[in-house]
């Protein structure tokens, strides 16, 4: 047996394999064992605290020590870390490069990143049908999936609530179209339909479920791991809204495999540096860009636009037009908020595109000079 089927072997047999540990993990933790440290994934963060599973064991331990002043460097949900294998009280040491991690922009007026969730290999956007469907939503949540390196699934949940199959997949086909190359599942976690396409789907690496309150997250997460370990609140029949059922994000292993994030829901979701994971969400508009007569286009009123031509024949709608600009623009400004040269040019290039607007409708209308 050779050196890596040996850690394929040892990994496997791992009491922390059921959450996600591996040969690449194992590999990355040599250092810290030789101190004397034990491995863990954090399955749950609060202030200053986090509860590490350690195998068979969950342990409470500080993290002092790996709180830098970074708020995107902080120890999350999802991480895997050292800590010390006994005392009181214990220390998580350091944790290990993550694979991947889903961050959005804070509230804040600093408009700081936030870090959900790491080492996450799905992002399932839930989305309630006990109310009208956002679309621009889905592409916000989307682009920051994306640009986590995770693979994202949109869920469509309450799907009991619809009057019919053929409604049914006309708004799952509505929510395809905007959401190229990423599965669209409609669940029932009361009737128990696609709950199990869903949980093979999710059956092999960590899965973290983000949506808005009411979305029937708690639900879904109780369905798939098959016992009610999520506390569940009734929504608003108006609207589908509900209270914050989950206040905390919680790592929970499915009994099919794989391991699930809960978290709380998200009343407000920023993009934070989610240029690539944007592209991703519009690939279809970004394609039409390469046809553009001009390389810097705005797809507002040049001339030669392939995306406006799009528009125009019909095969590309006005609505996700908006969305993409709409998201362009709001990434632009986060990432010049730690950039003056690029605000700077922002602004420029946006009084040149105002400018030239202004003389295109006035050339319209046959205003000349």
């Amino acid at each position: 047996m050779n050196l890596s089927s040996s850690m394929a072997s040892a990994a496997s047999a791992h009491p922390l394999s059921r959450y996600g540990w591996d040969e690449g993990w194992e590999a990355e933790f040599a250092g810290h064992a030789e101190r004397g440290l034990l491995p863990g994934r954090v399955v749950r963060v609060d202030r200053g605290q986090c509860d590490v599973v350690t195998g068979d064991d969950v342990v409470r331990a500080d993290t002092a020590f790996v709180t830098p002043h970074d708020p995107l460097r902080v120890v999350c949900t999802g991480d895997w870390v050292a800590v010390d294998a006994d005392g009181t009280p214990r220390y998580v040491r350091a944790y290990l490069p993550r694979r991947t991690a889903f961050v959005r922009s804070t509230s804040s007026k600093r408009s700081e990143g936030q870090i959900l969730a790491a080492n996450v290999d799905h992002a399932v956007v839930a989305l309630s049908l006990a109310a009208e469907l956002d679309l621009g939503r889905v592409e916000r949540f989307l682009a920051l999936a994306w640009e986590s390196g995770a693979q994202p699934v949109v869920v469509l949940t309450k799907a009991d609530l619809v009057p019919g199959p053929a409604v049914l997949a006309h708004l799952v086909q509505d929510v395809e179209r905007s959401a190229p190359g990423v599965p669209v599942l409609a669940v029932s976690a009361l009737d128990g339909d696609g709950v199990e396409e869903l949980a093979g789907l999710l059956g092999r690496g960590t899965s973290v479920l983000l949506g808005a309150s009411g979305a029937g997250k708690s639900t879904l997460a109780n369905a798939l791991v098959g016992e009610d370990v999520m506390d569940v609140q009734a929504t608003r029949d108006a609207d589908g809204k509900g209270r914050h059922t989950t206040t905390t994000r919680n790592l929970l292993p499915l009994p099919g495999g794989g391991v699930l994030i809960d978290t709380p829901g998200l009343r407000g979701v920023g993009l934070w540096d989610a240029g690539g994971g944007v592209g991703q969400v519009f690939s279809e508009i970004e394609e039409l860009a390469q046809r553009c007569r001009f390389h810097d286009c705005a797809h507002e009123f040049e001339p030669g636009c392939a995306v406006l031509a799009a528009v125009d024949t019909g095969d590309l709608t006005v609505r996700r037009l908006d969305s993409y600009r709409k998201l362009v623009r709001e990434n632009q400004w986060i990432v010049a908020k730690s950039d003056a040269r690029l605000r700077a040019d922002i602004r420029q290039d946006w009084k040149r595109k105002q400018a030239e607007g202004r003389a295109a409708w006035r050339a319209k209308r046959g205003e000349w000079g």
